[in-house]
């Protein structure tokens, strides 16, 4: 008899795949309804522009690109703001310095921030990078701060009669109730780092996934917008699916009875 576990895996793999055979199906249907590959080409036509541009490299080296920018920004930009985040939930006087600057920056328009980036220090992949993680980090900082702030005090207290060293007081007690948030911060992080470097990368960059898309609106090529568009997200898809949540299940392995 099949453990309960693989049972579930296998069934949400199947609602999964029903989903993006239902996804295509509309999209097939709303192409013939258009009558205009001009307005909305077929799931066919974005697949021949997709197979060209692999063909000729171009989409593999700005996809390449564009996943190197975003591994850099959401990884810096989780490293900061957790570290932020933690020191703001555990010290209230900490917080209330950091709090109006974080309110600041989370209202703060992710244009606004990429152009004043792009003034301030010029059209090169520090100021692209550096645009995502102001852009990211507070996000990652409140998450991370109220995770902090749900921390179970009484184990706390415990590693202090014990007097555990602070690294495995880190390790043992606090990263493993941390780790949720952390996971939570991550999948989300992911999904919004992409879509702010590819506004990055249309604004001021010679190359990547955001840079071909631009070219291709400007010449009213909606298949090809389609197919760097949809090749990017069905990668992000795939580290969501055999990276993020697999995670994000083991970080919350320990919550469960």
């Amino acid at each position: 008899m099949e453990p309960n576990s693989s049972r579930a895996r296998r069934a949400a793999a199947l609602r999964s795949t029903l989903s993006l055979a239902a996804f295509i199906a509309l999209w097939w249907l709303g192409a013939v309804l258009a009558g205009s590959p001009q307005l909305l080409p077929s799931p066919a036509d974005v697949l021949i522009v997709t197979w060209r541009e692999l063909a000729s490299g171009a989409m593999l080296s700005n996809i390449g690109i564009t996943l190197l920018r975003v591994s850099i920004a959401f990884s810096l930009s989780m490293i900061v703001g957790s570290t932020i985040g933690y020191l703001a939930g555990r010290s209230v006087r900490g917080n209330a310095y950091i709090n109006p600057w974080l309110i600041i920056s989370l209202n703060m328009p992710v244009l606004l921030v990429i152009i004043l980036v792009y003034i301030w220090i010029g059209l090169n992949e520090t100021a692209a990078v550096l645009a995502v993680i102001i852009a990211k980090t507070p996000t990652v900082i409140v998450t991370i701060r109220e995770g902090t702030r749900a921390l179970d005090r009484g184990l706390e207290d415990v590693a202090a009669v014990f007097h555990l060293p602070l690294l495995r007081r880190m390790r043992r007690i606090v990263l493993p109730q941390l780790s949720p948030y952390m996971a939570a911060a991550g999948r989300s992080g992911l999904s919004i780092t992409w879509k702010i470097v590819l506004i990055v990368e249309l604004l001021g960059r010679p190359n990547g996934v955001g840079f071909e898309m631009n070219l291709f609106f400007q010449s009213f090529n909606v298949a090809g917008v389609l197919a760097y568009g949809l090749a990017f997200a069905a990668i992000m898809l795939i580290v969501e699916t055999t990276l993020l949540q697999p995670w994000e299940q083991r970080a919350n392995a320990w919550r469960r009875p």
